[in-house]
């Protein structure tokens, strides 16, 4: 039997398919209770008889079109896994960077949508975290006993603000003794995957900061942190 002859047969099985279902559609419910599986059945039936119709109507070698197919199939499950484990992919790709940056904040979000970053302790000694200011990537320190971020006024410069214009004012301890610094707000910094917008912040007088700090006023807005062994988690 030829493909032509194929073709024929398919478009008429359609064509008996589809006049049944209109016929069921005017028809009462209680003449078709209980067949919703027939009727499923049915459109599923025409679904791949159109599919079929569309093969053989291509004139294509069946060699070809199966392997056309195989690779869409695989293509289809690709992305459905891609969605499915999205989370993992991600912690995966979060692992991979804390692994080749140092202070590069492993962020896992699980499926309620809930945020955990962690870090790892550096050769020093400190927890640092490769941040966002206003869009720009800061270094920071994480500093517990530190009421407030404080910037440097090279990392202040370098997100933005004009720290010729900051009135110096507000006396601050530093690892290099006195200092004076002047208030600001952030428009937005992030640590990993949690982010805050307008913080307040410091900027040290020039020179009296070796580098930024990030403070408990953007610690303190967590649910949560901890420190176990070389490893500090900060929770949203």
């Amino acid at each position: 039997m030829t493909g032509g002859r194929f073709l024929w047969i398919i478009l008429g099985l359609i064509g008996a398919a589809a006049i049944f279902l209109v016929a069921r559609d005017t028809m009462s419910d209680a003449e078709f209770s209980g067949d919703d599986g027939l009727g499923q059945g049915i459109y599923l039936t025409i679904l791949g008889l159109v599919i079929a119709a569309g093969i053989l109507g291509s004139g294509r070698r069946l060699g070809d079109l199966a392997r056309s197919l195989a690779l869409w199939a695989l293509i289809i499950l690709a992305l459905v896994a891609s969605y499915q484990y999205r989370y993992e992919l991600q912690d995966f790709a979060s692992r991979v960077t804390a692994g080749l940056v140092p202070g590069s904040p492993l962020s896992i979000t699980d499926a309620h949508g809930g945020t955990t970053v962690m870090l790892d302790k550096l050769p020093n000694g400190h927890f640092e975290a490769q941040t966002q200011v206003n869009g720009r990537s800061v270094q920071m320190m994480i500093d517990t006993g530190a009421t407030t971020t404080v910037l440097t006024t090279r990392d202040a410069s370098r997100v933005g603000i004009d720290t010729a214009s900051l009135a110096f004012q507000i006396p601050i301890s530093t690892a290099n003794g006195q200092a004076l610094a002047a208030r600001i707000v952030l428009d937005d910094l992030s640590v990993g995957a949690i982010s805050r917008r307008k913080i307040p912040a410091l900027v040290a007088s020039d020179g009296m900061l070796d580098q930024s700090l990030l403070g408990m006023n953007f610690i303190g807005t967590l649910s949560g942190f901890d420190i176990r062994g070389d490893r500090m988690i900060l929770r949203d």
